[in-house]
């Protein structure tokens, strides 16, 4: 049991480093001697989960990717219940994501049965600093750990209403743990409207959210009492969130 505890252990110290890393920087992420990372490094490369590069660092391996497309669509099917009750909640598309290779990744959908509606295939990769689930993801990380995905650099401008700036961004993101959750406004897409927080208990970063025209969801947020679109919407993620938790 202990070598299949460290080998995930090595394996999510690969994923927090980007997906590359040399031996002696596993062994300091992840505090294990170098010999068991030697023998379980090497028997994760022949199982295909880990490769070596030329350089003689170590990636993720090929095989990890059925994986994760599996566990994506099975957490999608579980999801799909409090989405469903989110969307009649609202009238709006509800929306589940979650943080993988510091891209934002859908992996859950209900669509509104309006005829004007925010659509998002599931499993469609999008940048977390101009989208409402990107930054409910970003808010849930370690402020370094959010720089890092981020960069340093200006982030690029998807519309005149992106956020370019890291800092401005970092800003936002801890206004959103104060308030409990995050708003894209017309960040990604002219005249959409999204709220989007986090999903508690999950065992990954995930997030829920609600979009669709600004005017609507506007709407949607001026709304007083328990059926107030925050409060409903805390509501389902706490729910969805014991359901994930490990």
């Amino acid at each position: 049991m202990q070598s299949v505890e460290r080998a995930f252990q090595l394996l999510e110290a690969l994923a927090d480093s980007g997906g590359v890393a040399t031996l002696s920087e596993l062994s300091t992420s992840s505090g294990l001697p170098m010999p068991t990372i030697h023998r379980l490094v090497r028997t994760l490369v022949q199982q295909g989960y880990v490769r070596q590069d030329t350089a003689r660092r170590y990636t993720l391996g090929p095989r990890l990717i059925r994986l994760g497309e599996t566990a994506g669509r099975l957490l999608g099917n579980w999801a799909r219940p409090y989405l469903a009750e989110l969307m009649e909640a609202t009238g709006e598309t509800a929306n589940l994501a979650v943080l993988e290779g510091g891209e934002v990744v859908y992996v859950g959908q209900v669509q509104s049965r309006r005829s004007m509606r925010m659509f998002t295939e599931v499993g469609r990769r999008v940048q977390p600093h101009c989208t409402g689930v990107g930054k409910a993801l970003l808010a849930q990380l370690p402020e370094e750990e959010a720089r890092a995905v981020l960069g340093p650099n200006p982030l690029p401008a998807h519309t005149p209403h992106t956020v370019t700036d890291p800092q401005e961004l970092m800003a936002q993101l801890a206004e959103a743990r104060e308030r409990g959750y995050v708003v894209d406004d017309q960040e990604q897409e002219i005249g959409v409207r999204c709220i989007a927080l986090a999903v508690p208990g999950a065992p990954t970063p995930t997030a829920l959210s609600v979009s669709g025209p600004e005017a609507r969801i506007r709407a949607l947020e001026e709304q007083a009492g328990t059926a107030s679109l925050v409060p409903v919407m805390h509501g389902i993620a706490a729910r969805l969130g014991q359901v994930l938790a490990p």
